[in-house]
C-alpha cells in the first residue's frame, strides 16, 4: 500500500497517509495533528534507475574535469560524486579529505596536515598518498 506525503495548511505540519490506488482522490484527507481539511500533497523525491555504464559515463565527461587542479572546492565536489556514484562505503579519512577540499583547503595543505593518511606511504615512497592520487589529476 502506498504512502502518500500531506502538509497540513492549517497546523503546518507534515504526516504520512497510507492508502490504496483506489482510496486516493476519494477519501478525505485529515491531519492526525489538529483534524483540519485543509491538506496539500507534497510530492516527495524520484529517483530513477541508472546502469552502472551511463553512471560511469557521465563522471568521464572531460567538462566534469575543468578546473580541478586549481579549485579544491572542485575537486571536492568531483570526489564526492564520484563516492556516490560508485555506490561503496568510504573511509572516514575519505571524508575528512573531502570535507577540507570543499571547505576550501588545498591538497598539498591537507597531505601537509595528515601526512600519514589512511595509514598508507606518501607517493614519493612508492605508496598510494593523497599527493600520488592529486598528481594523476
Amino acid at each position: 500500500m502506498p504512502s502518500y506525503e500531506y502538509r497540513c495548511q492549517s497546523c503546518r505540519r507534515r504526516f504520512d497517509l497510507f492508502m490504496s490506488y483506489e482510496d486516493y482522490g476519494k477519501l478525505e484527507v485529515r491531519c492526525p495533528h489538529c483534524e483540519g481539511t485543509d491538506v496539500v500533497r507534497r510530492i516527495g523525491r524520484i529517483r530513477f534507475a541508472r546502469s552502472d555504464e551511463s553512471r560511469m559515463e557521465s563522471l568521464a565527461d572531460p567538462a566534469n574535469l575543468e578546473g580541478l587542479d586549481e579549485d579544491p572546492r572542485s575537486l571536492g565536489k568531483m570526489m564526492r560524486q564520484m563516492s556516490r556514484e560508485v555506490g561503496e562505503e568510504m573511509p572516514a579519512e575519505f571524508d575528512e579529505v573531502v570535507n577540507r577540499l570543499e571547505a576550501g583547503q588545498s591538497p598539498e595543505d591537507i597531505e601537509k596536515e595528515i601526512p600519514d593518511l589512511g595509514g598508507v606511504g606518501d607517493a614519493d615512497a612508492g605508496g598510494p598518498g593523497f599527493g600520488g592520487m592529486d598528481d594523476d589529476f
